[in-house]
Parts: structure tokens; sequence; C-alpha cells
């Protein structure tokens, strides 16, 4: 029951962005309203859709052109569904095209670790909201050239309540010359409905540049609004183009099923209709802990008060509630008589917030309920369980663990029937309560935290509402088809549709012959479709309207996206094979997915540089906690602080390190990371040896005190070698090194390791690690310190600052003059950075990231005089007065 929102259209266009809403100067203030944004001109926006059997191949183009005396850079932005593949990109200027290539991650690193280090959101794809994530990329254009942004994506449209859906966000905030969106649409089955709509306009405006026609197989949408029609009034010269267009269409439905065969691939659709309902049972388990309080729990008892409303007198139902503790509305399942209706509504109206969450124990009564009322033919025999679970928490009562809270459901469950998990807002593990549903035949969604979340609650039930099969298997004549997709399901939902593709192993073969099984509401069905191939042939072939291989790609889309899904419940052996054959058929058909990137090489200040494609995640802040058992650090880049303190930068560029001191007297505080955009600080303290002569020449020194801070979260944490104190505001929390504990907010976890070293994360992309070093405590000299690692700073901006900080952006140096110096050991070097001539010395540092007592050696360019030359100004610039 996967979202339907129309792949062909998603795109929405950012505010502030110059006339299309796909391109944006970066210098322009938000919400300009001229033609022209900062000498950047777009002249024209074009998005071209052609939908053929479900599949949609799309692309979107921007033309601009800078008319200014001087280069400018400009960035184009285009959201998509986070459910579709990328699978081309190009920039073409003055005539030159770049185009993107995708590749196996890992084979991509270098070039990804370049792109990110530049603290640009260059080529970077990442969520935005609830069903986008949004594609941009920047780039230099010289006075007087020409640059063409195109992007290609794809996807197949899933049903969903009787229609696919084409949405796209329309905010261009300026006039553009040439603004188009044109859908061709072509179905072999012929399209029964076709409509448009858009919230910004009106009808009569609307009707004038919108055209919309279907007959038989195809259908075109095309809205072409002129100059004068975009403007919001007759004399404005910004536009009116801001808010939702939408197209809604469906299919034909003479046959439950269709099958369409192209090239030896084949895809079947199923989808039946005027079959009776089957009677449901269906318990709800709603999460009623403290932080349900309020408008969320107002909220859930709203959408739980309409579907009582509209649940049938056949269904029976029960609401379990949990909190520390757990409360039934009855003992069993009842029927949903109108009496029993009208009391479950009392209970729902009083339902109020309490305590913990016990996620395990509520969701163990309900399927026992559901099992026992099987058991003891408490429900009609041709019935089917559905269990529904909403939380807003993690579990933090009764059994907390998640690995064996899944193993208890899925014993619980036995595959008997769904588990759906509604997580609501962000403070939550949805990792957990997506995989916790796949591996139970159900899915997760994820309802957002707005003034319509009882809307999205309602709107998931209605797609679970009328089940009209249970128990369905496709079935193919044996040793005639391979590499067969998903063939069997556990329910069939009424306005949605089963899709299953394959290949042929006998491309001549002259008829095809499908079966559908399935458990209907009072017998058994089977549904069979016969083609005949010859006359397929004949009936594919509109040229015009199909793009090639669209069956091998539906096929090879489908395959991946259900690899994929099966991943996240595999160990082993198992996830390895799957991993393997998901990465094959993503670089084979070119598809971004979390498996692959596309890397595109573009010119910028007459250097290449590289932007990223990556598809990212749907885990939510919460689940991006780190831990010592999966912690692996990456190679490259790392910045680092340990030790006398020795500052080790490493430039990814050069496989090489660059390192220097700061000798400074204990109790200085240093400025290492500063980045007002992100609002995070980090500073460190210096203290020197026990009972130390502060003014001796071989004197040594350590970091003892870091301060960590993000004035965004109103978050500080201070590290010492003793303990580590958090403020989440004005409310702290103090922990020692002989704790092991993971600690995670919203967009934030902290996991202290015991004895070793601390990971601290802000979201993804931001990760620093803290080491112990601990010395004998009878000592007479040294004492316990610190050490600072950088593990990732790609999310971080590029005004970062400070003696680590600085360095997150590329830079480049030049070695020559290799020669002996005073050390045999060490020779010395004439290095060129940052416009200086340096003399430095080849040395060595240590990493003590994987082993806080061995270390790992680290060759570098030791920089002389605090680094002089090569940090910015001098390094008494970067003492500040105190921690924070």
């Amino acid at each position: 029951m996967a979202s339907a929102w129309w792949p062909c259209l998603i795109l929405a266009l950012l505010s502030g962005l110059a006339a299309s809403g796909f391109l944006r100067s970066p210098s322009r203030p938000l919400g300009v309203s001229s033609p022209v944004s900062n000498g950047i001109e777009v002249y024209s926006t074009k998005i071209s859709c052609k939908v053929t059997s479900r599949f949609a191949h799309n692309v979107v183009t921007t033309r601009a052109v800078n008319r200014a005396d001087t280069a400018k850079e400009v960035s184009f932005d285009v959201e998509l569904p986070k459910t579709a593949f990328i699978t081309n990109f190009t920039l073409t200027i003055d005539g030159v095209t770049y185009p993107g290539n995708v590749k196996e991650k890992e084979v991509a690193k270098k070039q990804y670790e370049k792109a990110v280090s530049q603290g640009k959101t260059a080529g970077l794809v990442k969520a935005s909201g609830r069903k986008l994530e949004k594609f941009t990329v920047s780039v230099n254009v010289a006075a007087g050239s020409k640059v063409t942004f195109e992007l290609t994506y794809e996807e197949l449209l899933k049903r969903r309540k009787g229609k696919y859906e084409m949405y796209l966000k329309v905010q261009p905030k300026q006039l553009v010359k040439h603004f188009e969106i044109e859908a061709d649409i072509y179905e072999p089955q012929g399209i029964s409905t076709l409509d448009a709509e858009a919230s910004f306009i009106t009808n009569d405006l609307l009707g004038s540049a919108l055209t919309k026609s279907f007959s038989g197989k195809k259908g075109r949408v095309s809205f072409k609004p002129s100059l004068d029609q975009q403007r919001s009034c007759p004399t404005c010269t910004d536009s009116l183009l801001n808010g939702d267009f939408i197209i809604t269409y469906d299919v034909n439905r003479e046959s439950p099923a269709n099958v369409q065969i192209v090239n030896g691939y084949f895809v079947h659709f199923f989808a039946p209709q005027g079959l009776p309902v089957v009677p449901k049972n269906v318990v709800f388990v709603i999460d009623v802990s403290g932080s349900m309080h309020g408008r969320k729990m107002e909220q859930t008892k709203d959408a739980l008060l309409k579907i009582l409303g509209d649940m049938k007198g056949e269904d029976y139902l029960n609401f379990i509630l949990f909190s520390g503790d757990v409360i039934t509305w009855k003992d069993d399942l009842v029927q949903a008589t109108p009496e029993n209706i009208e009391e479950a509504r009392i209970f729902v109206k009083n339902i109020h917030d309490r305590g913990l969450t016990n996620i395990n124990d509520g969701l163990l009564r309900g399927i026992s309920m559901l099992n026992r009322a099987r058991e003891e033919h408490r429900v009609p025999e041709r019935s089917t369980s559905i269990i529904i679970m909403l939380t807003d928490g993690d579990a933090n009562v009764g059994e907390s663990r998640p690995e064996k809270i899944q193993e208890n459901v899925r014993n619980a469950i036995g595959g008997k029937f769904p588990l759906y998990n509604l997580g609501f807002g962000n403070n939550l593990n949805y990792n957990f309560l997506e995989s916790m549903a796949l591996e139970n035949h159900g899915l997760a969604r994820r309802i957002y935290e707005d003034s319509d979340a009882n809307l999205q609650l309602q709107g998931f039930y209605e797609e679970v509402a009328n089940p009209l099969l249970t128990g369905v298997e496709v079935e193919y004549p044996e040793n005639a088809i391979q590499d067969l997709t998903q063939n069997a399901y556990q329910h069939f939902y009424d306005g949605s549709e089963i899709v299953v593709a394959g290949r042929l192993l006998d491309e001549d073969m002259n008829n095809f012959k499908a079966d559908v099984k399935g458990h209907g509401a009072t017998n058994d069905l089977t549904f069979t479709e016969e083609v005949d191939m010859k006359e397929m042939e004949k009936a594919l072939k509109e040229q015009d309207y199909i793009f090639g291989n669209y069956i091998e790609r539906l096929w090879a889309y489908l395959t991946i996206e259900q690899l994929l899904e099966k991943r996240k419940n595999a160990h082993g052996e198992e996830k390895e094979k799957l991993t393997a054959q998901a990465l094959d058929l993503s670089l084979k058909y070119h598809f971004v997915t979390p498996l692959t990137s596309m890397v595109v090489t573009k010119p910028e200040d007459n250097e290449d540089q590289t932007a990223i494609a990556d598809k990212p995640g749907e885990g939510g802040p919460a689940s991006l906690f780190a831990s010592t058992a999966s912690y692996q650090p990456p190679q490259n880049p790392y910045y680092y602080v340990d030790g006398d303190p020795h500052f080790i930068i490493q430039v990814p560029q050069k496989d090489d390190a660059i390192c220097f001191n700061i000798d400074e007297d204990p109790g200085t505080v240093l400025r290492l990371i500063q980045d007002p955009i992100t609002g995070l600080t980090v500073n460190g303290q210096i203290i020197g040896e026990k009972g130390g002569d502060s003014n001796s020449k071989t004197r040594k020194t350590y970091f003892g005190k870091l301060g960590i801070a993000n004035a965004h979260m109103d978050f500080r944490m201070e590290v010492t070698p003793e303990k580590i104190a958090l403020w989440n505001g004005a409310a702290q929390s103090t922990f020692t090194w002989l704790d092991t504990v993971t600690i995670t907010q919203d967009g934030l976890s902290v996991t202290i390791n015991r004895k070793k070293n601390m990971v601290i994360s802000f979201g993804d992309g931001v990760t620093f690690m803290v080491v112990l070093h601990q010395v004998w405590k009878k000592h007479p000299v040294h004492q316990d310190f610190l050490g600072f690692y950088v593990v990732d700073s790609h999310r971080m901006s590029a005004q970062t600052h400070g003696l680590l900080g600085q360095f997150f952006q590329p830079f480049d140096f030049k070695v020559s003059d290799i020669h002996p110096g005073s050390d045999p050991t060490k020779p010395d070097a004439t290095m060129v950075v940052k416009n200086h001539r340096l003399t430095v010395t080849r040395g060595s540092q240590k990493d003590y990231r994987k082993d806080v007592n061995i270390g790992t050696k680290v060759a570098c360019w030791f920089v002389h005089n605090n680094g002089q030359g090569l940090i910015d100004g001098v390094h008494r610039d970067y003492i500040i007065p105190d921690l924070f």
C-alpha cells in the first residue's frame, strides 16, 4: 500500500528560486520578483513526462543566461519523490555537456569526499518533507554564457484509493518566458478518467492555460501559462504560480488483470472490482504515553472517531492503550454494531495521556487477542485480521530492546496477519518500526506533526479498510519465466493494484497464461489472463508515446525496490547476496539507489569539481546514533587534535597530511570549530603536567577540557577526563567514563563507550569523537587528557572556521626540494600553501580512534611556529576567554 504520489510531477519549486523556481542565484534575497535575478535570466523551464503502463520517465530542463558582466553562481533545485530513482543529470555550459555517471558508493568514495568537504550542497539529494527529496547543484556561469540543467528520474506509479495522482508544487516567485508542464500518458488498458486542477489559479484562468484530453489509450495534459497569465495582477511583475498543481487519472478495468510483454519482459497488473469486502478484525494499539499530550492526542482521537464512523457492521474491533502499562477497552474483540460503536466513541473521547512507553506489551496483548478470537471462532471464518499501532516514541519501559521486541512480535504473529506501524513525529526509531512491519507483511508510515495529522491517520486507514481478497498468489506456467518479482500478497485492498514483473525464458512462445488465486468474502477465486503474443506485439507499437524498453526498466525498478526492502531484515550472507543483486541492477540500469551515487564532474573556477547525487534513507533523526559495534572510522578525510596538542589535517586530494602544534600556557582556551550557519562550536582548554614548570622548554601540554555546543538546539556538552556533562537548555545530565550509554534526542545522539571514547552525532553529516587517554594515577608528571576527532563534517557550512574547522573546505599545497634535515630520519622540504613558502619537516603522529592504547601511525608534513603560514592569521587569533 505504498503512496501513489505521482512521480512525474512531484517537483516542488523552492521559494526564492529564480524565475522558474528550479533555478536560483544564491546572492539574491528571497522573494525577488524581477525577470532577471542578479543578472541571471531564466528563459525556459520545461517538465516533460512520459508515462507508459504506470512507469514514468520524467525530464526537468531549465535554461538560463548570465546577462551580468561578471561570472555568477547559479543553483538548480528540484524536489522529486522519495520513491523515485534519478537516472541521469547533465549540465551544459556554452554547448559543452558534463554528464553524470552512476557508480558504486565505495568506488565513488574519493570524488564523494571531495564534494561533501566543500561545504556546498552541490549535487546532494536529501530528504525534504513528507514525500519529497531535494536535488540541488550549483555552478559558476561566466558573463554572457548560457547554461542548461537536465535531470531525469523514473518511478513506477502505485495505485492508491482508486487513482494515480500527479502532484506539482509550483512556486517560481518570478515570471518565466517559456514555462511548460507536459505529460503524455499511454495505457494499453485505456484511460477511464483524467483531470487536472491548481490551487493557485482560478478555474477561468486555468482553463485558458491548461489543456487536457484523453481518448482510448492516450492522454495528454499541458500547462503553458503566458507571461500575462503568470502575473499576480495585470500590472504586476511577480508570479501568481504558487501552490499545488495536481493531475489524477485511472485506467479501464473491463478485465481484473492486464498482462503486457515487450522484448522478453512482462508486467502483470491485477486490480479486480465489484467484489464484496472481506470482513476485518482490527485491533488499534495506541500509544498514550506522556509525549502524546496535547494536540497529538486530540488529533489521534479525532481520527479514531472518524474511523469508527466508517466501520462496517460485519467488522470486529478493539482498542488497546499502552503507556507504562496496558489498558484494553474490552477483554475480547466485539462486533461493530451501532451499540458497540457508540460505546467505543465514548471510550475514545475519554482517552488521556499518561506515563511511559511499553510498546512490547501493548503489541503482544493485541496479537494475543486476534489469535484467540480466531482460535475460539469468535470472528467469521472468512474474515481477515489486521493490527494497527500508533506510537510517537521509543520503548522505555518493560522490554525496550528493539531486536527483542521484533522477535517477540514475529513469533506471536507467526505470519498470520499484517502489522501496520504508524510513527507520529520524528522522536522515534522509524527504522525499527519499518523493519518490524515489513517482516510481518505490513508497512510503516510516518505521520507528520502538522494540522492535518488526523487526516493522515484517516487516509491510511482508508487504504486498508476494504480488503477484497486474502492469501493472493499469482502463478505462471512452470519453466516459462525467471527473475520473478514478488508474487504472493497477504491482502488485496480495494483501490490498490498488484504488480508482478519478470522475464520470459522463451521469447518465441505463442501464448502466455497467468492465474491469480485468492480467498474472497464468500468463496475462493481464480482469475485467469491469457495473452496472444502476436496480438500483443501489434498493440504495443505506439512509438510516439512508448519510451524504449519500458517494461524491462519497470521490472528492474520493481526488483531493486523489493531487494532493498528484503535487505532491511536480512543478515550475514543473505544480506550480502541481496546487496550484490540490487547493486548490479542499479549500475546496469543507471539508477541512483541507496547503494549507488551519481558523480557529476563540473567546471568551477577552471578546476574540476565533483558533485554527488546520493539517495538518503528514511530513518529520521532519532535513529542516527553510533555505537562501537557498528562504528568504523572512515579512511578519509580526517581532522583531529591529540597529544601535545598535535593538529593533523588530512588532504584527500593529495592522499597526504599536514600537522602542526600549538604551544600555549595551561588554562588557555582555543577555538577549534565555529560554524555560524549550523550553530556548532567546539572549543578546547589546555592543561599542563603535574606541577610542571610553565616556562620549561620541554613542557608538554594537552587538551584537558572540551566544550561542544549547538546554539540552534540550545545544547552544550562539557567533556573532561573525569566526566561528561550535558545541558539541554537549563536541564543538566552528568555521566562518567565508567558508563556505556547512548543518549538520543531529535537530531542528536551521544554514545559513551566505557573508558575508551564517545561519539557525538548532530543529525546525518556531522560526527565528532572524543578519545580518553588515561595514565597511571601515581605518575609523577603526566595526567589524563583528551583527543578530539572530526569523523564526518560534510553537513557543516562553507563558513566554518577555527583551528580545525578552516580546513573542512578544500585547499591545495605543493611540496618540493625534499632534502636531509637536522634529524637524519626526518627530511625537510619546501611547501607552498595559501601563497606562503614554508620549510616543513616529514614526521608522523598517532591516530587513536580504533585503539586508544597503541594508535595508528599517520605520516605528515610538520609546519613549524604554531602553524604560521598554514593557518589563517596567527595562532593567538584563536584564543578565546572561556569554554562556551
